[in-house]
Formats: C-alpha cells, structure tokens, sequence
C-alpha cells in the first residue's frame, strides 16, 4: 500500500495537483507503523507545499461550498482505502494487520480497509476475531472501531465481548458511526461542557469534543455507559464536569476541582455521581496513557 501511496502523491505532483497532495500527506502523517524516514520526508514535503501553495486546497472552490469539500475529502479517503485491485494477498495483508500488529493505529487503519473489502468471507473472520474464539485480548478502541466496520458492511446480529472488565452484549446494527449517532444524553453531556468551557479558552470545546469521542471509544456498552444515558441533569452535570476536569487536567496539567462542581452544581448530595464519574474517565485515560506508553520508540 506504501507504493500506491507513493505513486499517487508522485502522480498528484506532477499535475500539480497541490491540494490532493497535501491532503495525501495529512493521511499518511496519521498512519502509523511505517519507517521513521518517511514520516520525515512527508512532514517536509507538507510544509514545503503549505508555504509555497497556501491556497492550494480552496482553488476552484466557491464560498460556502463547505459542504462539498467535505463531500470530496471522504471519497479521496475512501479511494486511498479502497484499491481498485483487492487481490487474494492483499485481503490476507489486511487481515493479518488487523488481527496481529502490535500497533493499534496500525489495527484500526486496518478496519478502515476492511470495511471496503468485498469478499464475504471477511465477516466471519471478523466475528471469530472480535469475539475472542481466537482467545486474544483486543483493545477496547479496536473493539469499537471493528464494531463500527462490521456495521459498515451490513452485518446484523448480537455480540457478546469483554470491554473495561465487563461481559457486555451489543447489537451491531446500534453501533455509532459518528458523534451525533450517540444517544442525546451522552451528546448533552458534551455540549454542557462546551458550554462551560467557551468563555475561559475558545480552544478547549475542540479539545473536549475530541477527549469524548476518545473516551466514548473505550466505554461504549459497559455499565458506565448505561449509566451516563439516564435523562436527569443530575446524571448530565455529573459526567459533565468529570469531563471538564479530566480536560484540564489533560491540557493544563491542573485543575481546581472545588471550581469545577460549583460551575457545575455538584452539590454534596450529587457528591457520590460526580466521583464516580471522574474514576471511570480517570480509567480510560490511564488505559491511554499505557496505551500510548507501549508504543513509544
């Protein structure tokens, strides 16, 4: 896939074709696994295009045409993720990648490829995998990502996995592709906490957007999960400032947690909610930090 990629972004370059070049490199930067000299290479030829076109990916694109990029940007992804030739070999590459590299943005990118694999015989492979009959632990995100590939390519049923230490049992077809696919009270929780956090830095509702979607990642199905979907604000304010002080405590290093529950209204009798609360997002982001730890060179 290296040498498709490669081929492209030569190809790109040659009709100058800047914008699609840089976006090409923004991928690649992103995929992770590869020799270190390449990333050097791609993360010096992107800055040398962001200088010398800096509007390159607007060229041709009317105002307000939002929409439409955004449209392009997904079918050049889903071209870069679905070759045109997918030959027994590469099928087998991809599967292998997925069940065995010991990289999980290796893993995931993987899933990505896979949900564009046409041959039916993927999905049982999948299932056997996911489910365990293999005996392998998979990473709770992996998990979540292969639940997300699975729904991608019609597959229905219920599976039972261990995510965060729980026996928990889901419905493929329920899976969220998206964030706005999530149930409204997980969805409000996020958007008390961009609520909160827009006056004191513009910055950090991007970054506590971008912290739940992580978090969700690892949660999905387990009972903290069920329990973050109960309707009351109470339920809503509790998760709302755990995930206010996990952020800053994530972006700034410190947090003043006395601040935090009265912006919040974690009175003492919400005392008990909020803290548990702050443990399961303190699990999740230990079980990221390990993950992140596991992999550094």
């Amino acid at each position: 896939m290296l040498d498709h990629y490669q081929i492209q972004l030569t190809r790109m370059l040659e009709s100058e074709q800047y914008g699609e070049a840089k976006n090409l490199l923004r991928f690649l930067l992103q995929c992770r696994g590869e020799d270190e000299r390449h990333y050097e290479e791609w993360g010096s030829l992107l800055t040398w295009l962001e200088m010398a076109f800096p509007g390159s990916e607007g060229a041709g694109t009317p105002s307000g045409a939002d929409e439409e990029v955004g449209e392009s940007e997904e079918s050049f992804r889903e071209q870069l993720l679905n070759p045109p030739e997918q030959d027994e070999a590469y099928i087998k590459q991809v599967l292998y990648i997925m069940e065995h590299h010991p990289m999980i943005d290796q893993q995931i990118l993987a899933l990505e490829r896979a949900a564009y694999i046409h041959s039916p015989e993927v999905d049982q492979v999948m299932l056997d995998w996911l489910t365990g009959l293999d005996g392998k632990t998979i990473h709770p995100v992996v998990q979540f990502k292969a639940l997300q590939c699975l729904k991608k390519r019609e597959i229905s049923g219920i599976v039972m996995l261990d995510r965060m230490g729980e026996k928990v049992e889901l419905d493929i077809e329920a899976t969220p592709l998206a964030l706005d696919d999530f149930p409204q009270p997980v969805i409000r929780i996020l958007e008390r906490v961009e609520a909160v956090t827009e006056a004191d830095d513009p910055t950090l509702p991007h970054f506590a957007r971008e912290l739940w979607k992580e978090s969700l990642q690892f949660l999905y199905g387990t009972s903290a999960y069920q329990w973050m979907q109960r309707e009351d604000d109470e339920t809503v304010d509790s998760y709302a400032a755990a995930l206010h002080l996990t952020l800053l405590l994530t972006v700034y290093g410190s947090a003043n947690d006395d601040d935090i529950r009265e912006a919040y209204g974690i009175t003492e009798p919400l005392r008990f909610r909020y803290e548990q609360a702050c443990r399961t997002l303190r699990q999740v982001a230990a079980m990221q930090q390990s993950t992140e730890d596991d992999h550094q060179p």
